[in-house]
C-alpha cells in the first residue's frame, strides 16, 4: 500500500502533531483560565504582592495587627513574615530562584533600610551617606538595585554586589531609581535629565541609556527580562501614561483596557507583560499583554470568585501572576496560576487512546 502512513500510523502521527501543538503553544496565556489564590494577610486586613520566582514563592507586604506593614514570604500554601531591621515595618519587593527576598525595613531608629533575607535573616544593605535606602530586585547572582539617599539626602540608583552598594548615577539631573535586574546585571529604572524631566533607563556596562517616551513628557521603567525587554509606562502625547514594552531600540506602546491610563510591571522571558489598566467605566484592571493584544484578566477567573483584581505586579516563566485586587470587599494578594486548556489535553488524550488501540488490533 503507498502511501506516507499506513492506517495504524496515522493516528501516531496525528498524535505527534496534537503534541507539538501543545509544546509549541508555550506558557499559558489570555486564551486560558485561571485558578486564584487568596495569600492571606499576617493578621490584618490587606496584604499586596510583588514578586513571584520560578518555584512559586511569592513576596510582598501585609498588615499586621497593629496595622503596620510587614514584608512577608507566601510558600506552600502558608503566608510567613519576615520581620523587620529592629523597627515596626517592612515591605519585600523581589525575589530570586534561590529564595532571596529584598525591600525596605525599618531600623531600630526609624529609618528605612535595603534589606537582603536568606537563610532566616534580614541583612541590612546600608546607604549612599545618606538615611534611606530602598531595594526592589535581585537577581539570580544576588545583585541587588533599588535606590539609596546620598549624604545630600537625594536618592540614587544603587547596584549592590558583593557587600558593596555602588552609586549608578542619573541621566544628568539630580535623583535615580532601580527597579529591576536580569541575569545579565542589566538595571531598569528612571532618572531625572539634566533639563529636570524622569525618563526610563537602561543601564548595561556602566553606561545609563534613555528610553525616551511615547510622545509625552516623561517615562517610568519597572521591569526588564533576560532579552532585554524592558517594560513601564510613558506619557502619550494625549498626556496620558500607557504601558510600553522598549525592545530594540524602539517604544511600543501596549493601549489601554478602554480607559485613558495604563501600567506595565513585569514582564516573562516568553515576553508576557502584566501590569494595571484603566477600562471604559474608568476601574484598574488587571491585564495580561501577549501576541500584540491586551486582555483583561477579570474575564478569565472562575465566575462568582468575589474577585476585582487591580494590579498585577509580576508573572514567571510558568505563567503564575501576582498582585492586589479585592476578595468578597477585602484588599488582598493574589496568585493566578494557569490552567491546562480542557479541549487540547482532552483531545490528545483521545488521540492516545485511539492510537494505543489501534496499534494493538493490528499487533494481534
Amino acid at each position: 500500500m503507498k502511501g506516507a502512513c499506513r492506517a495504524s500510523s496515522l493516528f501516531l502521527c496525528a498524535l505527534l502533531v496534537l503534541l507539538g501543538l501543545v509544546v509549541w503553544s508555550g506558557p499559558a496565556g489570555a486564551v486560558t483560565q485561571y485558578a486564584i489564590t487568596d495569600l492571606g494577610t499576617l493578621g490584618g486586613n490587606s496584604s499586596f504582592a510583588n514578586g513571584i520566582n520560578a518555584s512559586g514563592q511569592v513576596v510582598g507586604y501585609a498588615r499586621i495587627t497593629s496595622g503596620d506593614f510587614h514584608a512577608f514570604l507566601w510558600e506552600s500554601g502558608a503566608i510567613h513574615n519576615l520581620g523587620t531591621l529592629g523597627g515596626t515595618r517592612s515591605w519585600s519587593f523581589g525575589i530570586n530562584a534561590s529564595g532571596q527576598v529584598v525591600g525596605q525595613a525599618a531600623t531600630a531608629s526609624g529609618d528605612l533600610h535595603a534589606f537582603l533575607y536568606e537563610n532566616g535573616l534580614m541583612k541590612d544593605l546600608g546607604t549612599l551617606g545618606g538615611s534611606t535606602s530602598y531595594a526592589y530586585g535581585v537577581n539570580a547572582s544576588g545583585q541587588v538595585v533599588g535606590r539609596a539617599c546620598r549624604a545630600s539626602e537625594y536618592s540614587h540608583a544603587f547596584l549592590w554586589e558583593d557587600g558593596v552598594m555602588h552609586d549608578l548615577g542619573t541621566l544628568g539631573g539630580v535623583e535615580s531609581y532601580a527597579y529591576d535586574i536580569n541575569a545579565s546585571g542589566q538595571v531598569v529604572g528612571h532618572a531625572y535629565t539634566a533639563g529636570g524631566v524622569l525618563r526610563a533607563f537602561l543601564w548595561k556596562d556602566g553606561v545609563m541609556q534613555n528610553l525616551g517616551t511615547l510622545g509625552g513628557y516623561a517615562s517610568y521603567a519597572w521591569g526588564i527580562n533576560t532579552s532585554e525587554q524592558v517594560v513601564g509606562q510613558a506619557y502619550a502625547t494625549s498626556g496620558y501614561p500607557h504601558a510600553f514594552l522598549w525592545r530594540g531600540g524602539v517604544m511600543q506602546d501596549l493601549g489601554t483596557l478602554g480607559g485613558t491610563d495604563s501600567y506595565a510591571y513585569g514582564i516573562n522571558t516568553w515576553g508576557q507583560v502584566v501590569g494595571g489598566a484603566c477600562t471604559s467605566g474608568g476601574s484598574w484592571h488587571v491585564f495580561l499583554w501577549e501576541g500584540g493584544a491586551m486582555y483583561d484578566l477579570n474575564n478569565f477567573v472562575p465566575s462568582g470568585s468575589g474577585w476585582i483584581l487591580e494590579r498585577a505586579y509580576d508573572i514567571n516563566d510558568l505563567g503564575q501572576i501576582v498582585g492586589y485586587g479585592w476578595h468578597d470587599g477585602q484588599q488582598r494578594a493574589f496568585l493566578l496560576t494557569p490552567i491546562p486548556e480542557p479541549p487540547v489535553v482532552g483531545l490528545v488524550g483521545l488521540a492516545l487512546l485511539v492510537a494505543m488501540r489501534r496499534l494493538r488490533r493490528n499487533g494481534k
